[in-house]
């Protein structure tokens, strides 16, 4: 185990992160306020919602202004089931809050004390009362869910003098203190921003010189004894006491969990998952229920199914008196809810449902009502208070795509949801998840250690200990397995950057499990056999060490540990994905084509689902050792005779690679881009290459330095490539238009179906650039027609990737039997941004609102999509049958799919691992989720 860090002065780090609260809010224990411009309109406004007894002023269909959370909390308070008494304020506050220098609405205090008095009355007791006191829960709850990313804070109201009178009412003494003390480190930590590794070292130390292993082994009297330490640390830390003033603490955690809206975890979260920072998130206030009153109590997260492969079966952990955040942090191993899952891991401690049987029985018939009410898998949280359940939260939960794929399908066989409704409740990127390499079942696998199944897929990576270096080693171009004792949501920018993830502590929901799910990364987590000593930037499983840098393999499927770098294997598709894929592809009108340059690529193009080629970029050929020295002696060459020598030993080449990909595709269209990089590209630039390369071809070294040279461009994406290249060097589109053409007749006589296929002229900004390459081509098919003495079918079309292209498209279109926007260039040209080099300031435009988005990701609907839609109406205004795509990266990006729909295109194409995202995706936007919704 990882030691903690000791501490004796504050952490500057912890102090600089959270929001200073000002002394006078300590004293009167009153919130700032600030009147609107306009007071009437503000007074009229309903900043609380209040939920409890059966009954709720909010429901489910108000998450954008209740959040998740409180419109989860008032759903089931409506339903009739046992909810906590509480009050929710709403996002708006938020927005208002950061607009007004955080200060609150004016009307914003008296809500919030009707609504608290309002559960005091429901929980008969009274907030701050020195003989009946009610505590509190302060949480967040933003629209969309955010796992661990915003702050919490648990027993909010005690103080020195209500912990007296909760032990007397309790009759627990002990139970009390144990509150006391985590509401000291949580609100510390949270709100006063004394770190939590202050009080993680004072109860170790105790625990240390006491002799004491678990903190389940401390007394009435230790408790005490530390909260005493605990707020020494504090007023050594701060200068000033714990807040003793229930309404102080309240305001003060209130502003704590708006404030984390904006925290750096937090943050980092929304971008990454494209949640708006406008959204904001609400505040929940909520009666506390207590697991931790002994061993009639618990405390619990469930899923109404299973989060990693979408089994139908409760499935979750929890703790005998513990409370919540016992459970995702890992302090103590949970134990299963279901005696089947606890026999099935192996466990020796007691399931819930032998251990408090009726609160089993009672959480089953929830979870079941949950479940058919809300149509959808439901994440949970409970606690059961001296045997009596109450639930604290549902929400629709996070999955795997795995899982997301089986509980669609089943929902819709079982009659829950439509197949319709079944196609969009899966975001199309998730399908990522399934087309990465899992473990080879052939491999030898060298287990050092096992833990828990967290996230499924398999990642091979350098060992790194801390997140920082996670990003860092990432950066270098590495892969890396974020190894760490548990994680916490400070940690979320390493976990993005790692291939996967382990721990040594937490359970099957501990915060790494289910980030790792979310962001679709393998993960093993809990496997407590294996000892990390970050100092020393080791970790030691089954008997041997391993130091930074070495290389492990986790597979998130079966929860081991693996040395060293293990053979993987291509995912298989079938089963509910195939299903739901074939419910796709009856709804979408989009068609779905490949990019593809080898056999290679075309078979996992075809075991996709690809309907054809949409781009095969022949320059990719070209590179092979074979043929670079051919290629090489075509540049150099001085006259036209000599050129064609050259490419007379490409043309066979092409033919049988051209051959190769039409038999694959067996009668499927493919289209075939003519030469395009700048010829540069292909010639050696240092002289030790340059002499090889003439060593290699007998050529004279001075020769192919000066020509290397005089082909040297200053901004060679704009220079001398494309149809510049053909018209320049003719005899090059000759003999590749000559070499698709006999591998479409040789390729049809094998195969006994017709090969169209499609020849694409790059870079076209005039018609008459077209019209020359054209006539080459054309004159090609005629020859090999006489030739072969086979009719040859084929479409000559272009790339519009200039903006000048785009807005001639109807002049461009009397010759081009197709379009097919290249959108990579056409973004370039557009915005005058090279690709290659946007990344140095991209992300500063999409962090300050300058753009929605990177445009080289998802398509700029605006600017560049604008002269998609001119193109496609002038060009078909000319031809109305012009076939037209998109052949860049953005034909596998779900909004720029459902951009496409709605420009009308005729397909997409994208790489093939992607095939899958723009079949789903294309449906998507057939049943009417729009470019906007998924951008």
């Amino acid at each position: 185990m990882a030691k903690r860090k000791t501490l004796s002065k504050k952490s500057a780090a912890a102090r600089t992160s959270r929001p200073k609260v000002s002394k006078t809010a300590k004293a009167a224990g009153r919130p700032k306020t600030k009147a609107p411009a306009s007071a009437a309109k503000a007074a009229a406004r309903k900043w609380v919602y209040s939920f409890g007894d059966g009954r709720a002023e909010g429901k489910s269909d108000m998450r954008n202004l209740l959040g998740g959370k409180g419109a989860g909390l008032a759903e089931m308070a409506n339903l009739g089931l046992p909810v906590p008494p509480g009050f929710t304020i709403t996002t708006e506050v938020c927005t208002y809050y950061y607009a007004h220098d955080k200060q609150y609405p004016k009307d914003l205090e008296p809500q919030v004390e009707k609504a608290l008095a309002a559960v005091g009355r429901i929980a008969g007791k009274v907030f701050g009362d020195k003989e009946n006191p009610l505590l509190v829960s302060v949480r967040s709850g933003a629209r969309a869910s955010m796992p661990g990313m915003m702050d919490t804070v648990l027993n909010l109201g005690l103080n020195d003098e209500t912990v007296e009178a909760l032990a007397q009412k309790s009759g627990d003494r002990r139970f009390a203190y144990d509150s006391y003390r985590r509401f000291i480190t949580m609100y510390s930590d949270v709100v006063l921003g004394v770190g939590h590794e202050h009080f993680e070292e004072l109860l170790d130390h105790h625990k240390e010189r006491q002799g004491y292993t678990l903190d389940t082994d401390l007394s009435a009297d230790d408790w005490a004894a530390l909260v005493t330490r605990y707020k020494k640390r504090v007023k050594d830390e701060l200068g000033f006491d714990f807040p003793q003033d229930p309404h102080a603490q309240l305001w003060g955690a209130i502003g704590a969990v708006f404030s984390s809206w904006m925290n750096a975890r937090a943050d980092t979260y929304r971008k990454l998952h494209n949640i708006p920072e406008s959204w904001g998130t609400a505040v929940n206030v909520q009666a506390m229920v207590f697991g931790n009153m002994g061993e009639s109590s618990a405390t619990g997260v469930a899923f109404t199914r299973n989060p990693s492969t979408g089994e139908k079966k409760l499935y979750g952990e929890f703790l005998i008196n513990a409370q919540g955040e016992d459970v995702v942090a890992g302090i103590r191993t949970p134990q299963e809810i279901s005696e089947a899952a606890r026999a099935e891991s192996g466990s020796d401690k007691p399931s819930m449902e032998k251990a408090l049987p009726k609160a089993y029985a009672e959480l089953t018939r929830i979870y079941n009502k949950l479940e058919r009410h809300y149509r959808d898998m439901q994440d949970l949280e409970f606690t059961v208070e001296q045997g009596k359940l109450w639930m604290l939260q549902t929400r629709s939960g996070k999955r795997t795509a795995k899982a997301s794929l089986r509980i669609a399908v089943e929902l819709a066989n079982e009659g829950l949801i439509s197949k319709n409704e079944a196609v969009l409740r899966v975001d199309p990127l998730t399908l990522d998840q399934l087309l990465h390499p899992t473990i080879d079942p052939r491999a030898h696998r060298r287990v050092i250690a096992t833990g828990l199944p967290a996230s499924p897929g398999a990642a091979a990576g350098e060992i790194v200990f801390s997140p920082d270096e996670a990003a860092a080693v990432k950066g270098d171009g590495k892969k890396v397995i974020l190894v760490r004792v548990e994680t916490s949501p400070e940690d979320i920018h390493g976990m993005h950057a790692a291939e996967g993830i382990l721990t040594t502590r937490g359970g099957m929901t501990s915060h790494a499990a289910v980030v790792a799910r979310g962001m679709g990364k393998p993960c093993v987590s809990g496997a407590g056999s294996i000892r990390v000593d970050y100092a020393a930037g080791t970790m030691t499983a089954g008997g041997q060490t391993f130091k930074r840098g070495d290389f492990i393999t986790i597979d998130g499927g079966t929860g081991q540990v693996l040395a060293g770098k293990v053979e993987m294997i291509e995912p298989q598709l079938s089963g509910e994905f195939a299903t739901l894929i074939a419910w796709a592809d009856k709804v979408r009108k989009l068609g779905v084509r490949a990019n593809a340059d080898t056999p290679n690529d075309a078979k996992a193009a075809m075991r996709f689902g690809a309907e054809g080629i949409g781009l095969c970029r022949t320059e990719h050929m070209f590179f092979e050792e074979d043929r670079i020295q051919a290629v090489r002696e075509m540049i150099l060459a001085d006259d036209e005779k000599s050129r064609r020598a050259a490419i007379d030993k490409l043309l066979p080449m092409q033919r049988a690679d051209f051959a190769g990909l039409f038999e694959i595709m067996d009668g499927r269209p493919v289209t075939i881009r003519l030469l395009d990089p700048p010829l540069h590209e292909f010639l050696p630039h240092t002289q030790e290459e340059i002499d090889e390369v003439a060593a290699a071809m007998g050529a004279d070294a001075a020769k192919l330095a000066n020509r290397a040279r005089e082909l040297h461009e200053f901004n060679p994406m704009l220079g001398f490539r494309g149809c510049r290249i053909a018209i320049a060097y003719p005899e090059i589109a000759e003999m590749q238009a000559r070499a698709i053409f006999e591998a479409a007749v040789e390729a049809a006589k094998r195969t006994g179906k017709p090969v169209v296929p499609e020849v694409m002229v790059p870079l076209i900004a005039t018609k008459a650039e077209l019209d020359l390459v054209k006539a080459r081509i054309d004159a090609m098919a005629k020859a090999v027609e006489k030739e072969s003495g086979a009719k040859v079918k084929y479409q000559v079309g272009t790339m519009i990737e200039l903006p000048r292209a785009a807005l001639m498209a109807g002049e461009i279109a009397e010759s081009a039997e197709f379009f097919s926007f290249g959108t990579n260039d056409l973004t370039q040209t557009t915005f005058g941004i090279s690709r290659d080099d946007a990344a140095t300031f991209l992300g500063i435009y999409t962090a300050r609102g300058i753009l929605p988005a990177d445009p080289f990701v998802s398509i700029d609907q605006q600017g560049v999509g604008e002269l998609v839609e001119i193109g496609v109406t002038r060009g078909r205004k000319v031809r109305p049958k012009l076939k037209v795509g998109i052949c860049g990266e953005h034909g596998g990006d779900p909004a720029s799919v459902a951009f496409c729909h709605e420009a009308k295109l005729d397909y997409v194409s994208c790489s093939p691992f992607r095939v899958p995202i723009a079949r789903l995706a294309a449906a998507q936007a057939a049943l009417g989720k729009s470019a906007a919704s998924q951008a």
